[in-house]
């Protein structure tokens, strides 16, 4: 399975946010389309400056570029991932305009059977749309073109692109359909899409993923609505297509191209098997795709149910033996009762239109609106039983045929709904893809079920188009100890020491001379060099830098160029009229740099005797005092005692003790070797100071 997921060797290091900060802790969950809608279906979800776009579809009922989701509200070229979860031009017919007319880089994904049939479908799409062709969002060959930036997936196979982990999971709904589990920084969101939870007669029902996501973004096109039996449905649908067609009637069923169309053509051609009486009258399936259509259907057989793969192996089911292909309405004789399925489901274009056009006058011809209808679409006004409709030139033609909704849209109903939410009890749930107000109270209906149940905590959002879902996530992050490091009992039992790695969310702590085994980065000597005037004589900056360092070495002498090594770190080269710094970039190294020069400017500003007297000598009463202030004003007045007797006094810094002699300047801090040479260091700068202001 995807989410099974191997560990390399090491142990695990927790640290709070503030010890490892995040750029960003909050996931934006923003609607584009399908937001208190049905239609145009895309979703922008960003996290931790990663980018994945959810669907990218069509308005069912608008033309253009009004049909398209809001994407002038985000930069394509910022996008890393597009997923799409199957073919309906609702979730997917905007595609070949966004992978070809916009800046988008990143990849996209879809299921093989999804490819498969999106190529057909938009096709079919473009070819019957009923628009000016300057109002098309894109052309036969954008589609054609398109094609090769269109990745594929299998279910449960599990991909990762830029940070980002993802895997699909079996929707039902259609051929191929996807719930895609999205996991970044190791917070999972899972898209639903479209889904069912009830096997129909081709279809498996829904996975339920056996991981909890963190966020569900859930489809609630049926709101609290409830679904009558399947088998109480295919009844009352064989049943009022027999009623038309025995009253002398045509009966149109406007259908999508794909996908449901397949459910219907098996109830069909079962029921006309199982009465002759029909065996006359023809059923017609007006698709240019069928044929194209059958062949997929046929190649991923094994992505339906049991029932149909047992049967392929005897008879192939979608071989129809009452039903007929019919190209077009040029091929079609209308003489007698007849039933034709035909595109598009909504009728807002196509065949379907143009034979409910021709039949919606006569009373003994009927239609069945089998899925799901868009406000905007004829499908959706004739629901609404007017007496009239506009046919498409203009004209006004009366409603006198019969008019039955008989859902066989496979999405969840309330039931199934709750039911899915209540075994992944995820802690929030946006909802999508559903009119406003059935939206509003499935929201409402989940939150009232949810009230009952202390057990249970979880938020509902049903956010509108283009408003964003904010939702923060903060915890421990978990950096794993690998390498030699990992081999090597801590000195400390609560401490590791080493280079903290960052990759795709992952933390790693590693020994230096690890990186190159481990990652692609290397270690860089940074060398550092600083050059300054300098007039004085070389034994008086001899002298006051081994007052600052203690022991100096030396390392190169000759008439023009002098070197010395302070602090066995800092090169210093005295030529003419120029002291020149030298050290390798450490935090450690720098600070010494840092008192090495100032010792330098400090000798520039001595009137220069010609030799440094070796009785110079410090006012001890006062360098105490001095001392005292100096040290109380480096740690606080709490560190540092206000009065001491001898040449010898401790203080606390962070519960670690320093001991200071004063009579030799010697500080010894064995739980802290960097307080040890801080503190040496401002010992000696305070009695050069004095030394040469007294």
């Amino acid at each position: 399975m995807a989410h099974k997921r191997a560990h390399s060797p090491g142990f695990v290091v927790s640290a709070t946010p503030s010890a490892l900060p995040e750029d960003q802790d909050k996931m934006i969950i923003r609607p584009l389309g399908a937001g208190q809608e049905v239609g145009r279906s895309c979703h922008i979800l960003e996290f931790k400056d990663k980018r994945v776009l959810l669907d990218c579809g069509i308005h069912p009922g608008l033309h253009g570029m009004d049909a398209l989701p809001f994407v002038d509200m985000i930069e394509a070229d910022q996008i890393d991932l597009l997923l799409i979860s199957h073919f309906h031009l609702d979730h997917a017919g905007s595609l070949p305009w966004f992978l070809q007319k916009t800046t988008f880089k990143g990849k996209c994904y879809m299921t093989h059977a999804t490819k498969a049939i999106y190529r057909w479908l938009l096709s079919d799409f473009i070819k019957v749309s009923n628009i000016a062709t300057e109002q098309m969002l894109y052309s036969e060959q954008d589609l054609e073109t398109s094609m090769e930036k269109i990745d594929t997936l299998n279910f449960h196979e599990e991909k990762e692109i830029n940070g980002i982990k993802f895997w699909a999971y079996n929707a039902g709904h259609v051929l191929g359909a996807a719930m895609f589990m999205i996991e970044i920084a190791g917070i999972r969101v899972l898209y639903t899409g479209d889904f069912s939870r009830e096997e129909d007669r081709h279809l498996m029902a829904a996975e339920l993923p056996t991981l909890r996501p963190d966020v569900l973004i859930v489809e609630s096109t049926y709101g609290t609505h409830i679904h009558e039996k399947r088998e109480d449905r295919e009844s009352r649908f064989t049943g009022t297509i027999h009623e038309i067609v025995n009253r002398g009637g045509r009966c149109l069923i406007p259908v999508f191209a794909l996908g449901r169309a397949q459910e219907l053509l098996l109830i069909l051609d079962e029921y006309w098997a199982a009465h002759p009486e029909l065996h006359e009258i023809p059923i017609y399936y007006a698709s240019s795709l069928a044929k194209k259509c059958m062949a997929v259907y046929q190649t991923f057989v094994n992505a339906m149910n049991e029932k149909i793969r047992r049967q392929i192996a005897v008879n192939n089911p979608f071989v129809f033996k009452h039903i007929s292909n019919l190209k077009g309405i040029d091929h079609f004789d209308d003489i007698g009762p007849c039933v034709i399925l035909a595109s598009p489901g909504m009728m807002q274009s196509g065949l379907s239109r143009e034979l409910f056009e021709s039949w919606c006058t006569d009373s003994k011809n009927g239609c069945i609106v089998a899925g799901y209808c868009v406000e905007g679409t004829l499908a959706k006004h004739i629901l609404s039983e007017p007496e009239e409709i506009m046919a498409m030139n203009g004209q006004k033609l009366p409603l006198k045929c019969s008019v039955n909704y008989i859902s066989f849209s496979a999405h969840t109903d309330y039931k199934q709904t709750s039911e899915f939410i209540r075994a992944l009890n995820p802690p929030h749930v946006v909802l999508v893809h559903g009119e406003a107000n059935e939206m509003g109270r499935l929201k409402s209906a989940l939150i009232r079920e949810y009230e009952a149940d202390p057990t249970t905590k979880i938020d509902f959002y049903n956010p509108r188009n283009t408003v964003a879902v904010e939702l923060f996530f903060r915890g421990e992050k978990m950096a794993k100890v690998v390498g030699s490091l990992a081999m090597e009992k801590p000195v400390n039992e609560h401490k590791v020491s080493g280079i903290l790695v960052k990759r795709n969310f992952n933390y790693h702590i590693l020994a230096s001379n690890d990186l190159q085994k481990y990652t692609d980065m290397t270690i860089s000597t940074v060398t550092q060099r600083q050059s300054v005037f300098y007039e004085g004589s070389f034994q008086l900056l001899q002298f006051l830098v081994s007052q600052l360092s203690g022991d100096i070495e030396l390392v190169e002498t000759d008439l023009d160029k002098k070197i010395i090594r302070a602090f066995g770190a800092i090169d210093i080269v005295h030529e003419k009229r120029m002291v020149t710094l030298e050290w390798i970039a450490s935090p450690v190294n720098d600070m010494y740099a840092d008192a090495v020069l100032s010792a330098v400017l400090q000798a520039e500003t001595i009137e220069k005797p010609r030799y440094i007297p070796t009785n110079a000598k410090v006012d001890m009463m006062h360098f105490k005092e001095c001392l005292v202030e100096m040290l109380q004003d480096m740690f606080g007045e709490e560190s540092v005692p206000k009065t001491f007797s001898g040449d010898r006094f401790e203080i606390t810094v962070e519960s670690k003790k320093a001991l200071i002699d004063i009579g030799s300047l010697d500080v010894k801090c064995p739980d802290d070797e960097m307080l040890q040479k801080i503190i040496q260091t401002a010992c000696s700068k305070l009695q050069l100071s004095l030394m040469f202001t007294e």
